[in-house]
């Protein structure tokens, strides 16, 4: 299994983080199953994006922002198109982690219950650092799916127990609404599950994984394949919250326990065990992506197993740490960040386009006018999304 399985499941791991957890929890308590059409779309839109970005990476054999680095000919729109994508990603990425480690410790929380000093930050920090240290590829691919698989069981079993209408989610699925008050959170789904990162990490790691042309149809269909089983994750979500009757909850763990009296003390459990491998996956992918991203733009060309590799992602890892484990909340770090990110969304996805369309670099292997059209749709799209949450953190919408 774990040899037919390529990094469609380390994209599927970084999209499906606490982030995502919370954002699902929220729409389905608050909004019911009204919300399910934005997540179709924003899957349909990461399948799109993501078999862009393996297509480059397997056709170039380099990751996307060198690919970027080599095709810009002006230097100076060179230089502040590589410093944004690096600010935006690294520093992006340094203040989300605490989110990811904050999440798999309210998973370790939910399980074993709150210590008296919150070490748990550290622990989880630890099992990290030891895994993109001590792990190769392979190593932390199948460290992943295991713990996706984990997880996915986890929610899914919470969904069926909820025992859902089949009607109205199917009604939620391709009957698009958007209630009162539920554009930010609409926003929110849309934001957690296509992510900037994703696109370089993933062009990195199919040249790791996949050497040769005639691999593309095995790609596709592992970034199909993982990708839509993160969807359906994310989904459960929802459904499991929309069991829930008014707006009380506050956190994923509220979901637990207004899931008790369904199936007793085992749903904190289940959520623990869900939102602790939530956590931990996307506090490995996160670094991870972060390295990928300046290997790239400082065309050092090194492995994982280089020094200036394990600095970049040690770093980041370290901020995670450090931020969770002294309750400091870096809120200007993270303002600059969903900025950053909101720029970075959409410009990524026009400079994707473009080298995915060069007959120079990608041969006959470049986009048909479908996937351009598609492509096209989802840029608009992100366009949106991305002045809206730039809007929002300025206090304007």
């Amino acid at each position: 299994m774990f040899k037919k399985i390529g990094p469609g499941v380390l994209v599927a791991a970084a999209f499906v983080g606490p982030g995502t957890v919370t954002a699902c929890t929220l729409a389905g308590v608050q909004f019911g199953y009204a919300l399910l059409w934005a997540l179709l779309l924003s899957i349909i839109a990461t399948i799109v994006l993501q078999e862009m970005s393996a297509r480059l990476g397997i056709i170039t054999q380099k990751g996307l922002a060198a690919v970027i680095r080599g095709e810009l000919r002006t230097p100076w729109i060179k230089y502040v198109v590589l410093s944004l994508i690096l600010g935006a990603i690294v520093i992006g990425n340094a203040a989300y982690e605490a989110g990811n480690i904050g999440g798999a410790t309210l998973g370790l929380e939910a399980i074993f219950g709150k210590p008296k000093t919150n070490y748990y930050p550290v622990v989880i920090g630890g099992i990290a650092f030891a895994l993109l240290y001590f792990g190769s590829y392979k190593t932390l691919e199948k460290v992943l799916v295991s713990l996706v698989i984990l997880m996915s069981l986890s929610f899914l079993v919470t969904a069926v127990i909820t025992k859902p209408d089949i009607a109205e989610i199917l009604k939620g699925l391709f009957v698009p609404t958007t209630p009162k008050d539920s554009v930010l959170t609409i926003i929110a789904l849309v934001g957690t599950t296509v992510v900037p990162y994703n696109l370089f990490l993933h062009a990195s790691l199919v040249s790791e994984k996949w050497k040769s042309k005639d691999d593309l149809q095995l790609a596709r269909k592992d970034t199909f394949i993982a990708i839509a089983v993160g969807g359906l994750v994310s989904m459960a979500i929802v459904i499991v919250a929309t069991s829930i009757y008014g707006t009380r909850v506050t956190n994923v763990l509220d979901l637990a326990k207004g899931l008790e009296p369904l199936y007793g003390n085992s749903a904190k459990y289940f959520m623990g065990i869900g939102l602790f491998a939530a956590g931990i996956t996307s506090a490995i992918t996160a670094p991870l992506a972060a390295a990928y991203v300046a290997n790239s733009c400082f065309d050092w060309q090194v492995g994982m197993k280089d020094v200036k590799f394990r600095i970049v992602w040690g770093f980041i890892l370290f901020l995670g740490v450090f931020f969770l484990s002294f309750d400091i909340k870096p809120i200007e770090i993270i303002m600059f960040a969903q900025v950053a990110n909101g720029i970075l969304l959409p410009l990524i996805a026009i400079f994707l386009l473009w080298v995915v369309n060069k007959t120079a670099v990608m041969g006959k292997h470049k986009n048909t006018i479908v996937q351009n059209i598609i492509g096209g749709v989802i840029i608009l799209l992100s366009l949106l999304l991305g002045a809206k949450s730039i809007f929002k953190v300025l206090g304007l919408f």
